[in-house]
């Protein structure tokens, strides 16, 4: 099932599995944009529709947009924890 994904993604594709064996599928699903999206700022990451496990009927998406924002979120946390502020101060 995982070897058109070895073949287009060979960095990214034992981190997959590694998720897979470790919590299911589902759990990939569920977590990929916290989880292993991330990953795409070191190697070449495939879009979560493009796992082929994913079903379009069971599983949604995050729009461009919504990753981005979660993403500058997380920056902002990350930063507030750093520094020991608070949101807005």
């Amino acid at each position: 099932m995982l070897e058109t994904l070895v073949e287009e993604y060979p960095e990214a594709a034992p981190y997959i599995q590694r998720a897979i064996d470790q919590h299911g599928e589902d759990w990939v699903l569920e977590h990929y944009y916290e989880q292993l999206y991330p990953l795409g700022r070191l190697m070449e990451m495939p879009e979560k529709e493009d796992l082929p496990f994913y079903n379009e009927a069971e599983h949604d998406t995050m729009t461009e947009a919504e990753r981005v924002e979660m993403y500058q979120a997380w920056a902002e946390y990350r930063e507030n924890l750093r520094t020991g502020t608070k949101p807005g101060e």
